[in-house]
């Protein structure tokens, strides 16, 4: 953050529903609630939106549902949802058995196994020791019954897919995505397919989350992409 303010960006990040300081209402937990939260946030004037994974998800569907407000688009590790509603339904039954071990077992047990997920196995490589238990403080701060409302109701089962939208957006999208995930290179791979003025960068030595385990190639690529033609 202090990186894009030095350049002269003046971002502003949001939290996520049931991933904030502050207990979120019902109404939060859906995609139309978590769409009118951003759109509160932004001015009337189209402006460039950026989201990682579930916040890429989000940014996608502002950019679908909303496109005279969004001017650039920046997706990391994102995807535009699952393409049939048997692969939805699938989804919404893991991540309600996920999320009710959450409620059931609380925040520590859920953490320990998000850390275990391949995904993130470029983490424990990359981060110092310092690193690593700042970004667990963070995981370990959230209220389990919160993060399992935003498993129900913004997991990747509970969206619409975005795939059909992808050819009428006319806006610049940078694609995002470490080489070591491979999941979501083909995802992106695919997206930048279909998009019409889509730029994608493959980051070497980085897995799921770039930002963290290249945060000099991702402030990079994303400072270069925001003040493009600036």
């Amino acid at each position: 953050m202090g990186a894009l303010r030095g350049a002269g960006l003046r971002p502003c990040a949001l939290d996520l529903p049931g991933h904030g300081a502050e207990p979120d209402a019902p109404d939060a937990f859906t995609l139309d609630g978590a769409l009118t939260r951003v759109l509160r946030h932004m001015p009337p004037t189209p402006v460039p939106v950026a989201g990682y994974s579930m916040g890429a998800r989000l940014a996608l569907a502002l950019a679908a549902r909303h496109p005279a407000r969004v001017s650039r688009l920046v997706l990391e590790s994102g995807s535009p949802g699952l393409a049939t509603e048997e692969e939805r339904a699938a989804r919404r039954a893991s991540d309600e058995r996920l999320a009710g071990d959450l409620e059931r077992d609380g925040i520590g047990p859920f953490v320990d196994g998000w850390e275990r997920l391949p995904l993130f196995a470029g983490l424990a490589r990359r981060l110092s020791d310092e690193e690593r238990a700042e970004v667990r403080r963070r995981r370990l701060s959230h209220d389990p019954h919160e993060l399992a409302a935003a498993l129900r109701g913004l997991g990747t089962g509970s969206l619409p897919s975005f795939w059909d939208d992808l050819a009428r957006l006319d806006l610049p999208v940078l694609l995002l995505v470490g080489a070591e995930d491979h999941k979501f290179v083909g995802i992106a791979e695919a997206m930048a397919a279909r998009l019409k003025r889509a730029t994608l960068h493959v980051v070497p030595d980085a897995g799921h989350t770039v930002h963290l385990e290249q945060p000099g190639r991702w402030l990079e690529s994303v400072l270069g992409f925001l003040t493009e033609g600036a």
